[in-house]
């Protein structure tokens, strides 16, 4: 960046040199020219300032995300055996969720958290739902 600003300055200076009028027609012009290109300079750092912030943000974002990886990996409070994997049938990406879901009254189907496909269905709590609902109906039948 130093370099461009140093040559916008070398070009001031040549203009400075070429002793035209500032009033002339051409005078106005190439001053014009370099305060435009002084512009772009400045507003080029800028940028490029907050482009290596934002690479920096990321890198960190990215480290913090590492080392949660690395410890859900490593929880020994959670076995494998817990959980269920699933494969999503619209974006293919694979779902896991806790086995306990299955004991969930309240729970009947898992959906994905990128599509918002279903990926699993708890046939348990239809069946004991439709179940609930036939028995209601034939008492209410006596």
């Amino acid at each position: 960046m130093d370099t461009l600003k140093s040559k916008v300055a070398y070009l001031q200076g040549l203009s400075d040199g070429m002793d035209l009028p500032s009033d002339s027609k051409e005078g106005r012009l190439l001053n014009g020219i370099i305060d435009v290109l002084q512009d772009f300079a400045e507003q080029l750092e800028g940028l490029e300032e907050a482009q290596e912030q934002l690479e920096d943000y990321v890198e960190t974002i990215d480290e913090d995300l590492y080392n949660l990886e690395e410890d859900l990996n490593d929880c020994e409070c959670c076995d494998d055996e817990d959980y269920m994997e699933v494969e999503c049938p619209g974006c293919g990406e694979t779902v896991m969720f806790h086995s306990d879901i299955l004991e969930d009254d309240d729970i009947i189907e898992v959906t994905c958290p990128n599509c918002d496909e279903v990926v699993f269905v708890n046939d348990d709590q239809y069946s004991s739902a439709d179940e609930g609902e036939n028995m209601e109906g034939q008492q209410n039948n006596r």
